[in-house]
C-alpha cells in the first residue's frame, strides 16, 4: 500500500512521465493529474522559433498550474502527476530574460501560488540522444522543432535542481539503464514507491 498522498514525476521532455503515470495509476488505482503541456497555445511557436514567445508560454503555464494545484490540495486519495509544480520556476529561469523573470515572479506573488509539495518526487533521466529519439518516435507536430541544445539545458538545469532539492523525498531512476517497463522493474518500483523514502534514492533493481 502507498502511503503518501500526493506523488510528482519529473524529467526532461520525452522521457515517459506520462506514461509511468498511467501505469502505476493503472496499478494502484489512484487519481492522475497531467501536464497536458499540448493545450498551451503558445508552445509550438516558442519551439519553433528559438524561445521567442517565452514570457507568454510561461505566463499559460503559471496560471494553468493555478488550477491545478487546486485539484491537488482538493484530493481526498492518492494522486500522481506527470509534472512537479516546482519545474515552471525552472523554465522561468532558463527563458526568460531578467527583466521578464523579475516580472513573471512578481506576478506569482501578486496570484499568492503557493504549489503543493509532493510526498515523492520520482525523477526520471535519460540522455540527450535517447531524448531526442524519443520526441522524434512520438511524433507531435508541435515538438518537431526542439533542438539538441534546449535539450541539453533542460536536462542540465534538472540535474542541478534535483541535487540539490531536499523539500521531498526523492527517487531517481535513470531510463537510460532501467526499464521499468519490464515486469519484474516495475513491481519492484511499486515496493520502492511504497516504502518510505529518505532524502534522495537511486532506483537500481540489478542491484536489490
Amino acid at each position: 500500500m502507498i502511503n503518501k498522498k500526493y506523488i510528482a514525476i519529473e524529467g526532461a521532455i520525452g522521457v515517459g512521465k506520462t506514461t509511468l503515470a498511467k501505469k502505476i495509476s493503472d496499478t494502484v488505482k489512484c487519481e492522475t493529474l497531467f501536464e497536458d503541456y499540448v493545450t498551451n497555445p503558445f508552445l509550438k511557436d516558442f519551439y519553433d522559433h528559438n524561445q521567442l514567445n517565452s514570457f507568454s508560454t510561461q505566463l499559460y503555464f503559471l496560471l494553468r498550474r493555478i488550477e491545478q494545484s487546486i485539484e491537488v490540495k482538493d484530493t481526498k486519495n492518492l494522486l500522481i502527476s506527470d509534472f512537479y509544480f516546482g519545474k515552471d520556476e525552472l523554465f522561468a529561469k532558463l527563458n526568460l530574460t531578467q527583466v521578464e523573470y523579475a516580472m513573471y515572479q512578481e506576478l506569482r506573488e501578486k496570484l499568492d501560488f503557493n504549489p503543493p509539495v509532493p510526498d515523492l518526487i520520482i525523477y526520471l533521466q535519460a540522455s540527450t540522444d535517447i531524448l531526442l529519439e524519443r520526441i522524434k518516435n512520438r511524433g507531435l507536430d508541435l515538438e518537431r522543432n526542439i533542438k539538441k541544445k534546449y535539450i541539453d539545458s533542460v536536462n542540465e538545469i534538472y540535474m542541478k535542481h534535483f541535487h540539490e532539492y531536499n523539500a521531498s523525498p526523492v527517487l531517481i531512476i535513470n531510463t537510460s539503464n532501467v526499464n521499468i517497463n519490464n515486469e519484474s522493474d516495475y513491481q519492484i518500483l511499486i515496493e520502492e514507491i511504497s516504502s518510505d523514502i529518505n532524502g534522495k534514492k537511486y532506483f537500481n533493481p540489478s542491484s536489490m
